[in-house]
């Protein structure tokens, strides 16, 4: 049983407790939680350890790669530029970006690009392993793909994609990476850790990633269905450019800009940008965003059979909504929007209980059919019995 340090506000007791249980039930290993209610941080946990060989501690101050739970950065930094006048979310992209017009793509408006509704998922032509790493690389690649399927007809998530399309969008209205606009817009007026792209002098605080623990025997994991065929647009999402599972733990991972995948941030972190967004986008006198721009950010966009995933997901603007059944569930919140991360991060927003959320781990885990990852859930559920 590792220490669990921080704090945490009597009444949310039992979040603390299952926060423990993780460690103990739940297979985890390093990892955090934060929990703001109306802008009072009233959990902040964490415990385990930093890496493999348990020769370094989880602190306060560590970071993790939180893979898709970066989207949700991302999608703010769209929405910040679209309310400053920046970027008109019903324009085509091609306005913007001339050479996203090519192979049918010339009518596709910003808005189904965060919606997951443009139909570039993946790159058709092979990409060797480093282009991940090369902007140039993976935006002409994306500019030169042909639709998966009619844009605007069906949606599937754009799992690497989504992050460089949304970024040259950012870069070419703004002058800035995504990463730059969220350091300097958002993480830093805001006192939040959260880095796409992570400057070396940060690289002591990054805890190591573990793989994905193994399956029991005769059980089968989401990826089993979707990397069955690796010429399918599944397989192409998830296989092209190839990645080492070795490559989210070195420095050029956490260097290069990835805004779809390789975010780096605590429970701190990414609860205190989702607090601000959970009561009308002000936190500590820092506006983000107004509230009629939440609102609509969140507003359904996407419903259904998901053409990459396969499962049912449900998407506004960029953030993850709640669907039954599907890939982002967390409580009871009606309008509760955010984004979960591959392996068990995730951070959310619900405006109705005014809660900001984050999770964040280093024992990547998948669900299974007989063997779900219960990490999460437990946390809050706890948080929302303490709120009745």
């Amino acid at each position: 049983m590792p220490t669990i340090d921080g704090v945490c506000e009597p009444r949310f007791a039992a979040v603390r407790e299952a926060f423990a249980r993780n460690f103990t039930e739940r297979r985890d290993w390093g990892a955090a939680v934060c929990v703001y209610v109306d802008g009072a941080r009233v959990v902040d946990c964490w415990g385990g350890h930093a890496d493999a060989a348990r020769t370094r501690p989880w602190t306060a101050d560590t970071i993790v790669s939180v893979a898709s739970t970066t989207k949700g950065m991302v999608a703010l930094c769209a929405h910040m530029l679209a309310e400053r006048g920046k970027l008109d979310l019903d324009a085509p992209v091609a306005r913007y970006w001339p050479d996203f017009a090519q192979r049918g793509k010339q009518d596709i408006p910003v808005r189904w690009l965060l919606s997951h509704r443009a139909g570039v998922p993946a790159i058709r032509r092979d990409l060797p392993a480093e282009a991940l790493l090369d902007w140039e690389t993976m935006t002409r690649a994306i500019a030169e793909t042909e639709p998966w399927w009619t844009p605007g007809s069906a949606h599937g998530y754009h799992a690497i994609t989504f992050g460089h399309l949304i970024g040259e969008l950012v870069r070419r209205v703004d002058g800035r990476t995504v990463g730059e606009f969220l350091s300097k817009e958002v993480t830093t007026p805001l006192r939040a850790d959260f880095f796409i792209g992570v400057p070396a002098e940060h690289d002591a605080r990054a805890a190591q990633v573990l793989p994905d623990l193994p399956p029991a025997p005769g059980d089968t994991t989401l990826w089993d269905t979707l990397l069955a065929d690796p010429s399918s647009v599944s397989g192409r999402t998830f296989l092209n450019p190839p990645r080492s599972p070795d490559l989210v733990n070195t420095r050029a991972w956490r260097a290069a800009e990835i805004p779809a995948a390789n975010g780096h941030t605590s429970a701190r972190g990414v609860a205190r940008v989702y607090a601000a967004l959970a009561r009308g986008g002000e936190l500590d006198g820092v506006r983000l965003l107004s509230p009629a721009t939440i609102e609509a950010a969140i507003a359904p966009q996407s419903a259904g059979r998901d053409m990459v995933l396969t499962l049912p997901t449900c998407f506004g603007s960029g953030f993850m909504l709640p669907i039954r059944g599907g890939f982002f569930d967390c409580g009871p919140g009606r309008r509760t929007f955010g984004h979960p991360g591959r392996g068990g991060s995730i951070g959310f927003a619900d405006p109705d209980t005014r809660v900001g959320f984050g999770y964040v781990t280093n024992q990547y885990q998948l669900s299974t059919a007989k063997h779900p990852d219960l990490r999460v859930e437990s946390l809050v559920d706890a948080v929302y019995a303490a709120l009745r």
